[in-house]
């Protein structure tokens, strides 16, 4: 392309973007600036899954040598390299994701979308067609932090099925010609499905620039509400309260031993419909209120009920659980490795041992039966939460610690994100503890 048609492609772009700026996403289509790109990540992804596929009957348990594994591959045009390609491949199937299921979603026909939102990041976000896969570009620094506390990261996960940390599917590097290197992240999309969700929102438990001018009433521009944005408002699970609060203490805490700050609690809402409100009882409850106590190192507790590894505590449930089985004639949740559900009538003797879900794919797969993503997916009476912690590449490092004293003479008495790990673990915990019911 000559210098003066990509003057003019890019003037042009300038010019759409800037329309659809607000709009939050938007199609990479064949006039986009990052169509070559996401075109190759397509080739090159499903290349390099294929290679998952191909080598699954060997693939056990992540080895040492698994970890520091990189794969690169060549294609006209570009190099994909991918790192601890049989760690993510493994990770994958314990969430439900099947390799195959993942290389659908990364090299579907239709196109590529970009996210704009109003992050300060500089990084560039893309989603697949599905919306289910998250790609977002990441410096050397922050894929270097990944790959050295991945195995901390899976064993955290692994422990706690029901974790509220984003889920990374995998670390990716392409290199080409023209862009040079370029590092990536691929992760669950925390809000999918999208469709109903009426309002998103970017947490980090402070006040300074935490306000966001909402989208006008009846419009379709996606906005990402801050802190402000959610004051007078909270988050209503009932029963489930509880629960969500014990496990944001337990990630943040993780976090915290990574010595990370500036993380993000996302969240969004969409309404339940009249049939899901009036349920007594959900699926969701057959798994997330058959628990097991997290205060005993990960030991079982003491109770004739089943338990289910890394669930943490939840109020008056158990019980609960054990009647509405009984008045729903004993309907029996089944996962499959497939990722999907099935119900069988079973007779009241049989619960017992048929709720002892040992399979890691059944504990992460906590709620909504036949669900994609209900890794991040909590219902409360009357409205369906998206929930997950993001961007937790913030080391609080010597430049963030001169951040944080020149922020507290500017922001004097007002509470400001760049702070030890400590504190914002806590302020986190704080806001989620008084915005709940």
């Amino acid at each position: 392309m000559s210098f003066r048609s990509r003057t003019v492609k890019n003037t042009f772009l300038w010019r759409v973007r800037e329309q659809w700026k607000l709009l939050g996403l938007f199609e990479i289509n064949k006039d986009h600036e990052f169509y070559d790109l996401t075109c190759m990540l397509k080739k090159g992804l499903s290349t390099a899954v294929q290679h998952s596929v191909d080598n699954s009957e060997t693939l056990g348990e992540p080895t040492e040598k698994d970890y520091a594994d990189v794969l690169k591959q060549s294609h006209e045009g570009f190099e994909l390299s991918t790192y601890a390609g049989p760690v993510f491949s493994h990770f994958r199937q314990t969430v439900g994701i099947t390799d195959k299921e993942y290389q659908s979603s990364l090299s579907s026909e239709g196109f590529y979308l970009q996210f704009i939102s109003n992050s300060k990041s500089k990084a560039d976000f893309f989603l697949t067609h599905d919306k289910r896969i998250f790609l977002k570009t990441q410096t050397k620094r922050e894929i270097r932090f990944l790959l050295t506390n991945l195995k901390t990261y899976i064993h955290h996960l692994e422990k706690y099925p029901h974790s509220l940390l984003v889920k990374f599917l995998g670390v990716h590097r392409i290199r080409t010609p023209e862009l040079g290197k370029k590092y990536f992240i691929i992760m669950q999309s925390v809000f999918y499905p999208d469709e109903r969700i009426l309002a998103r929102y970017d947490i980090k438990g402070c006040q300074v620039s935490r306000w966001t001018d909402p989208a006008p009433e009846g419009s379709q521009i996606i906005v990402v509400l801050k802190d402000l944005n959610f004051e007078q408002k909270h988050i209503n699970l009932d029963q489930q309260r509880s629960w969500l609060v014990r496990q944001v203490e337990i990630d943040t805490q993780f976090l915290q031993t990574l010595n990370v700050m500036d993380y993000s609690f996302l969240l969004a809402y969409q309404p339940l419909h009249a049939d899901e409100r009036r349920q007594s009882w959900s699926f969701a409850s057959i798994i997330l209120r058959t628990k097991k106590s997290v205060n005993s190192g990960g030991s079982p507790t003491v109770s004739s009920h089943t338990f289910i590894p890394g669930i943490v505590e939840e109020e008056e449930t158990t019980d609960l659980v054990t009647e509405d089985l009984s008045n729903a004639a004993a309907i029996h949740w089944e996962e499959v490795h497939t990722g999907t559900s099935h119900l069988k009538k079973k007779q009241n003797s049989e619960i017992s041992t048929d709720l002892q879900l040992h399979d890691l794919t059944s504990q992460h797969r906590r709620l909504l039966p036949g669900y994609k993503n209900p890794l991040h997916v909590i219902d409360g009476p009357d409205l369906r939460y998206f929930v997950g912690i993001i961007d937790i590449f913030t080391v609080y490092s010597f430049r963030k610690k001169l951040e944080y004293l020149w922020k507290s003479i500017r922001y004097r008495g007002q509470k400001f994100s760049t702070v030890s790990p400590a504190i914002y673990a806590n302020r986190i915990c704080q806001w989620i503890e008084s915005h709940t019911v």
